[in-house]
C-alpha cells in the first residue's frame, strides 16, 4: 500500500508473501466485437491422428491476423512461458496470438482437425499452470481494448487488470476486480473476481452483462441473458477454460467514489487477538468497506495486519478504525488511512505505488514493465461463521510453523473480507457459489522453489489447511486453482456442479477445453 506500508505485491517481490489478488484457471479475449458468420460455421472434421506438418502449422500462421509463434522462431522462448517459474519446463506445440474471434476460430478449427489439444491463455497466471501444456496455446492477450460508455466497459478478455483500472480511472468509472495487475480480465471474470471494492458493488463476474465467445465447435456467439442463458448463467463464476473462449466482456461501470485506504500493523504477540477482533469486525461492517488480515512470515519477520479499501472518507473510516482496535485489545505498532484518487488507490493495492501504469507489468507484457515473474504455491479455504478461539490459535501457530520450515520464503494467510453485495447474490443465480462466507482465507507461499523445498511448503499447505477444515465450510475457490485439492468439483462449485457439468455437455461433448480439473461432461459418484 501508499505510504510505506507492505502491499501484498511487495511482499510477493520481496519473496515474503504469495497472496495475489486473483488466480486464473484458463482464459481467453478479444477487443472489437466480432461479427457473427453470415453462415452456420463448419468445423473441420477431423482426420485420423495426424500430428500437423511444418507446412500446415505455417498455413495457420499465414490465416491468422495475429502471429504464429513455433519452436523453431526466435520468439519461442519467452513466448511459451507463463507468470509461474514453476512451469518453466512447458513446451506447447505453439502459440497463436489471436487478434480477432475469427483467430481463435481458426485456432480451434485446426487445434480439432488435428487432434491437438487447445489450451486458451490470457494472463497466464493458473496457480495449477492449466494455461500452459503441450497443445497449442491460443493466447488472446493481442485482443485488449477497454473502451467505455456510460455504465458499461466493452473490454477484450485479453486485457490486463491495471490497464482497465487505468482506463476507467479517465472516464471516472470503475468496475470490480482483483489486485494482481498482471492478471487477464477474462480468467478473473469468468471464475469469479473478489476485489477490493467487493462489498460495495460484488464480484466481477456479477458485472458481466453480455460476452462473446467462441465454442468448441468453432462457433462465434454472443451471450447474454437473453442469447444462449446457460452460457452466459456458466460464464459468471463458472471457471476459465471450461466451456468457450471468450473474447470480449461488457461490463458494468459505477461512479468512482471516495476511496481512503488503510492499514493498521500490530504486534505479532496480538496475531490472535485481531484475527477473532476483525472477523467479529466484518460481520456486522458496512458494505463500503472492504478488509483483510494478513497474517504473515517472510523476511525473518512475522507480521499481524489489518488493511484494505474504505468506499467513503477518511472521517467515516475513522470510528469503525478505532471500533477494531478496541476490540483488540492491543494497540498498533503503526497506522493510517489515506484518501486516494482511484488509480493511485489501484496500483497501491497493486504493488506500484512507485510505478507509472506502463511500468506496473511484466516486461514481456509492456517494454516499460518493471515486474517479474514469480513462484507461487497456494490454497484456498471459505470461513461461514467466526472462529472460535482454538481456531485462532491454529492460525497463528500456522505462520509460525511456516517461518520455522520454510525461512527464507515468504507467506501465510490471508483472510479476504466477503459479505456486502458479494452475499447478496442467491448461491445459484450466478455459477458462483460461494454466496454465504464471512471471509475467504489465501494460505499461499512463495520464493525459490526445488524438490525439497516445494515439498516442504506442500506439506505446510496441507496440514494447516487440515487443522483449519473444522472451522471452515469445505469449499474452495476456483480462481485460487488447486491442483492438489481432493473432491474439487464439490469445493469449487457445490450445489451449482450438476448445472454446469449440463452446460459442459451442451457445449462441449468432446471435452475439447479440458484440464486437469476442467468441468466434465458428466458427473461422478
Amino acid at each position: 500500500m501508499a505510504g510505506g506500508n507492505i502491499s501484498r505485491r511487495d511482499f510477493l517481490a520481496a519473496g515474503t508473501l504469495a497472496v495475489l489478488g486473483a488466480g486464473i484457471a484458463g482464459c481467453a479475449s478479444t477487443t472489437s466485437k466480432p461479427k457473427a458468420p453470415t453462415a452456420p460455421h463448419q468445423p473441420t472434421a477431423p482426420p485420423s491422428a495426424a500430428a500437423p506438418t511444418s507446412a500446415e502449422w505455417r498455413a495457420l500462421g499465414g490465416a491468422l491476423d495475429g502471429t504464429l509463434v513455433l519452436p523453431p522462431d526466435s520468439g519461442y522462448a519467452s513466448a511459451r512461458l507463463v507468470y509461474d517459474l514453476r512451469f518453466e519446463g512447458a513446451a506447447p506445440q505453439a502459440i497463436a496470438y489471436c487478434a480477432s474471434a475469427t483467430d481463435v476460430q481458426r485456432s480451434i478449427d485446426f487445434a480439432r482437425s488435428h487432434e491437438v489439444q487447445p489450451i486458451p491463455r490470457c494472463g497466464g497466471h493458473s496457480y495449477g499452470g492449466y494455461s500452459t501444456g503441450s497443445g497449442l496455446i491460443v493466447d488472446v492477450s493481442p485482443m485488449n481494448q477497454v473502451a467505455i460508455a456510460g455504465a458499461t466497459a466493452t473490454v477484450g478478455a485479453g486485457a490486463r487488470l491495471i490497464d482497465l483500472y487505468a482506463a476507467g480511472a479517465s472516464a471516472g468509472v470503475l468496475v470490480p476486480g482483483g489486485s494482481c495487475p498482471t492478471v487477464g480480465v477474462a480468467g478473473l471474470a469468468l471464475g469469479g473476481g473478489i476485489g477490493v471494492v467487493g462489498r460495495r458493488y460484488g464480484l466481477t463476474c456479477d458485472q458481466i452483462e453480455s460476452l462473446t465467445a467462441v465454442t468448441a465447435d468453432g462457433r462465434i456467439v454472443s451471450v447474454s441473458p437473453e442469447s444462449e442463458p446457460d452460457l452466459y448463467w456458466a460464464s459468471r463464476g463458472g471457471g476459465g477454460g471450461n466451456f468457450a473462449v471468450v473474447t470480449e466482456f461488457a461490463l458494468t461501470a459505477y461512479p468512482i467514489p471516495p476511496l481512503t485506504l488503510f492499514d493498521l500493523d500490530f504486534p505479532w504477540a496480538a496475531a490472535g487477538e485481531l484475527l477473532g477482533a476483525w472477523q467479529d469486525w466484518v460481520a456486522d461492517a458496512p458494505d463500503e468497506l472492504w478488509t483483510n488480515c494478513l497474517l504473515l512470515a517472510g523476511g525473518g519477520a512475522r507480521t499481524a495486519k489489518a488493511a484494505g479499501v474504505f468506499a467513503g472518507s477518511q472521517s467515516d473510516l475513522a470510528p469503525l478504525l478505532a471500533a477494531l482496535i478496541s476490540a483488540v485489545g492491543t494497540a498498533p505498532t503503526s497506522q493510517y488511512s489515506v484518501p486516494n484518487d482511484y488509480l493511485t488507490a489501484m496500483l497501491a493495492e497493486a504493488g506500484c505505488p512507485d510505478l507509472s501504469v506502463a511500468q506496473c507489468h511484466l516486461p514481456s507484457g509492456n517494454p516499460a514493465g518493471r515486474l517479474q515473474r514469480t513462484a507461487l504455491i497456494a490454497k484456498s479455504q471459505y470461513v461461514a461463521t467466526q472462529f472460535p478461539s482454538a481456531a485462532l490459535s491454529v492460525a497463528a501457530d500456522a505462520v509460525e510453523s511456516f517461518q520455522s520450515a520454510l525461512p527464507a520464503f515468504g507467506g501465510g494467510l490471508a483472510f479476504d473480507s466477503y459479505g456486502g453485495a458479494i452475499n447478496a447474490v442467491a448461491p445459484d443465480a450466478t455459477a458462483f457459489v460461494h454466496r454465504n462466507a464471512l471471509c475467504q482465507i489465501q494460505l499461499s507461499a512463495a520464493g525459490a522453489f526445488d524438490a525439497t523445498s516445494t515439498a516442504t511448503a506442500q506439506s505446510w499447505l496441507e496440514q494447516t489447511a487440515a487443522a483449519l477444515a473444522p472451522y471452515c465450510d469445505g469449499q474452495a475457490y476456483q480462481n485460487y486453482i488447486d491442483p492438489t485439492l481432493g473432491d474439487w468439483q464439490q469445493a469449487y462449485y457445490g450445489a451449482n456442479l450438476p448445472r454446469l457439468v449440463e452446460i459442459k455437455r451442451a457445449y462441449d461433448p468432446d471435452d475439447v477445453f479440458h484440464f486437469a480439473q476442467s468441468i466434465p461432461t458428466t458427473l461422478t459418484s
